[in-house]
């Protein structure tokens, strides 16, 4: 039995409908109360987005669906096996219309982000010196507040950046989801594992 860590929130449902696809599962399950869920010779784990690959680099899970924006952050130690093509967001700088020019010239910025580490790397690699201000959700008040000059944040439509009068300045990466692999597990599972990668092409 494989057993497969999917994240809880937006990429939930696009998962699960991606493996459905694929003939991997046959029916689908809604994310609930329940945190384990057993369909055919396959054990799901449904776990918060960012401890994906946690449970796979310790092997508690063999497989795991993670978005690229965590792995960056994470920078775990797990293979990346496929790229599913699904959840496409992309991680960008974002800030006040006015603060752009200032942006552009500027040694020295207070980031607020969730990407601590991809943030630094980022800036590290243009020269630029930052603060970074850690926060875990409504990144956007940030710079509104004055308590950034921009932010960096994943974002899908950009419907939320636009509501809060806040545009792209750069793009870091674009973001699809992944299908990561516990090292021990591609050894000792391999075969179980191909027939699903098989699958999945």
């Amino acid at each position: 039995m494989l057993r497969i860590a999917l994240p809880k929130g937006r990429l939930f449902e696009e998962s699960v409908e991606f493996l459905k696809s694929k003939g991997i599962i046959k029916e689908s399950f809604q994310e609930g109360r329940k945190l384990q869920v057993q369909i055919g010779s396959y054990e799901f784990l449904l776990v918060k987005p960012f401890d994906v690959p946690v449970y796979v680099e310790n092997g508690v899970a063999d497989l795991g669906v993670v978005g690229y924006d965590v792995l960056l952050e994470r920078e775990a130690d797990v293979y990346e096996l496929f790229d599913l093509g699904i959840g496409f967001c992309r991680l960008v700088v974002a800030g006040k219309e006015e603060k752009h020019n200032y942006y552009k010239s500027s040694s020295c910025l207070r980031v607020a982000t969730k990407y601590p580490n991809i943030t630094k790397k980022f800036f590290l690699e243009k020269g630029i010196k930052t603060k970074v201000i850690y926060l875990n959700g409504s990144v956007e008040l940030a710079p509104l507040l004055n308590l950034a000059d921009v932010i960096v944040d994943l974002v899908q439509t950009g419907r939320t950046l636009k509501e809060n009068n806040l545009i792209i300045f750069e793009e870091i990466s674009p973001s699809t989801a992944r299908l990561t692999c516990n090292r021990a597990s591609y050894r000792n599972k391999k075969e179980e594992i191909f027939q699903l990668i098989n699958k999945l092409g």
